[in-house]
């Protein structure tokens, strides 16, 4: 009589990310419109001059940016005693610099944050080249495949069983008895790296974590007692 195995195979691979993403926005608030929304596109014309020249040459340090309109607004603030205060006016923009040298990104992020006042940057966002993303997630989708068939191995010889024959994959959650307590799609993970900051002297280095991807599969196999034939 045949034993059924079912069993989740899982993979994790790390790897150090090969881009990172600066979001940042320049803006500033006053009184009157128009100064307010001349210090933004002057700062921004300060930005994007320092953004092309990283952008030159075919190994440039910069792979792609972007920058949105400025956008103003107005908003007329209340005081702690319920009384509205005059209109204060606000002009803002957000600039997206994608580097592929980490030590110009601190160096380009150092220099804004410290020289243009109206210089925020709102997260860095660390990740793969497509290429390589695409290649990692299906080598980790194929160790995770032979995770599964090393514990359906081990399970057997545990309990004196003869060969596995696999006679169900699937994604995790889909070979439940239920069915409505699994699916959704294969399990691959890339999980973001965070970042930590070493200074030296006067520079701040930001360094990013490895990027872990992961992934999980479902398998059945089914053995057959140790010397019994088909």
């Amino acid at each position: 009589m045949a034993t059924e195995i079912t069993v989740r195979g899982s993979y994790q691979e790390s790897q150090p990310p090969e881009r990172g993403t600066v979001h940042a926005t320049v803006s500033y608030s006053g009184p009157s419109m128009e100064p307010v929304y001349t210090r933004v596109a002057r700062d921004l014309e300060v930005v994007q001059a320092s953004v092309a020249e990283l952008k030159e040459g075919d190994d440039a340090a910069v792979t792609w940016w972007s920058a949105e309109r400025l956008r103003t607004w107005s908003t007329r603030p209340w005081n702690q005693d319920g009384e509205q205060l005059p209109l204060v006016h606000h002009a803002s923009v957000n600039i997206q610099v994608r580097f592929r040298d980490f030590g110009a990104l601190s160096s380009w992020v150092g220099e804004h944050v410290t020289s243009t006042e109206g210089f925020r940057v709102t997260n860095i966002v660390w990740a793969l080249t497509r290429a390589r993303r695409d290649e990692l997630v299906r080598q980790v989708r194929e160790r995770a495949v032979h995770d599964a068939v090393e514990r359906a191995r081990l399970y057997a010889d545990t309990l004196g069983l003869g060969a596995i024959t696999p006679v169900a994959i699937a994604d995790p959650g889909m070979l439940s008895a239920d069915p409505g307590s699994g699916g959704g799609g294969q399990r691959h993970e890339l999980m973001a790296a965070p970042m930590r900051q070493a200074a030296h002297g006067a520079d701040v280095e930001l360094v990013p974590a490895d990027i872990k991807v992961t992934a999980s599969v479902d398998a059945r196999f089914v053995a057959e007692a140790a010397g019994s034939g088909k």
